[in-house]
């Protein structure tokens, strides 16, 4: 319950923060200035906004489906919101300590599929509607490349919980067999620690399957360049067109919030969950400082600290991405699933298997 209700106050400032930085790196990437006006440096342009937004009317649409129209951004918040329970803070703090967390994750998940439908077809308007199913195509299709590449984290770790993922990638590592003997500088990587013992590094054949993943999240985030739901030349704002208000908000909010729940997944798979990343080198016990020992103060504020790091490294990536690639075609788009990505992610399972049965 503490990790659910600390990523829930998490999320809220995490956003406020998200989108002004986004503003800022869009400016500069297009050679701009960005907010200047509001608060230092435009610090408070997001804030202006969100106070701007609560008191906008609630506008519904005399054609809309009033039940389905009202409910969407409802549904579409709390599927994204949900998932956060299964995500381990640190050593210690867990929402929910499932067996299955990162398939129970990915179906949480995948429910704001039917808020997105919901919002379209309740609109009653041809742009959203066009913007929804593009956006449900777009999403069913990417879970396949995206599962794929989930599978293969799995397969190497032999587990399914993303508590039990995370302590694989540390020093405290239940299972020291796991590391395969593999050693650095005549010193076994297990006692190394930091990023000798991520699972992109210590297991190689993952970091294709990190690339499928990344790939395949932008899409389940509507981010750019897999922006088609909302391409605003084609569709205005797609599924979003009808909405105004706190519940224009709260999917501008799930948005975001899917971007930092993608990346800490992508943390505890790929980076090393809540582990520290710098190793332990001679006398300098930079893994054991710098991660603490689980139950520890030490161990809980660092663990979270690393853990929430690492992946707001990786939603400025996704941001750099948006504000670099122009946007897809749809067939494009499309192709890149199902000729390119899934194929590929069959070649990383039979690789993640080899790997896991030959070790």
């Amino acid at each position: 319950m503490f990790a659910f209700l600390f990523f829930l106050g998490f999320v809220l400032v995490y956003a406020l923060a998200a989108i002004y930085v986004e503003r800022k790196v869009s400016a500069w990437i297009q050679d701009r200035l960005g907010p200047v006006e509001t608060g230092w440096a435009g610090s408070l342009q997001t804030l202006a906004d969100v106070l701007k937004l609560l008191q906008k009317e609630d506008i519904l649409p005399a054609a809309a489906d009033r039940a389905l129209f009202l409910a969407a951004p409802v549904v579409i918040f709390v599927a994204v919101l949900a998932g956060f329970a299964l995500v381990p803070l640190n050593a210690a703090v867990q929402g929910s300590a499932t067996a299955t967390g990162v398939f129970a994750l990915l179906a949480l998940v995948s429910v704001d599929v039917l808020g997105l439908l919901m919002a379209g077809w309740g609109s009653n308007n041809k742009y959203s509607l066009y913007g929804a199913l593009r956006s449900v195509a777009q999403i069913v299709s990417y879970e396949v490349p995206l599962g794929l590449s989930v599978v293969c984290v799995t397969l190497v770790a032999g587990s399914l919980n993303l508590q039990e993922i995370s302590y694989q990638q540390g020093l405290w590592n239940s299972e020291p067999q796991y590391l395969f003997g593999l050693r650095f500088l005549g010193v076994e990587v297990g006692q190394l620690g930091g990023f000798f013992t991520w699972n992109i590094v210590r297991a190689p054949v993952l970091l294709p399957a990190f690339v499928i993943y990344f790939i395949a999240t932008l899409a389940e985030c509507n981010r750019a360049p897999f922006d088609l739901p909302e391409a605003e030349s084609e569709l205005v704002a797609g599924y979003q067109t009808e909405y105004s208000g706190m519940r224009w908000a709260l999917m501008m909010l799930a948005e975001y919030g899917l971007m930092l729940l993608v990346s800490l997944v992508a943390v505890v798979l790929f980076f090393g969950g809540w582990n520290s990343p710098l190793p332990n080198l001679g006398p300098l016990r930079l893994a054991e400082w710098t991660t603490g020992a689980p139950g520890t103060w030490l161990g809980h504020l660092a663990g979270a600290g690393w853990l929430l790091g690492k992946a707001l490294l990786l939603v400025l990536l996704q941001m750099w991405v948006r504000w670099t690639y122009p946007r897809l075609r749809i067939d494009q788009l499309m192709t890149l699933c199902w000729k390119y990505l899934t194929p590929f992610g069959l070649v990383g399972l039979l690789l993640a298997a080899s790997w896991r049965l030959l070790m």
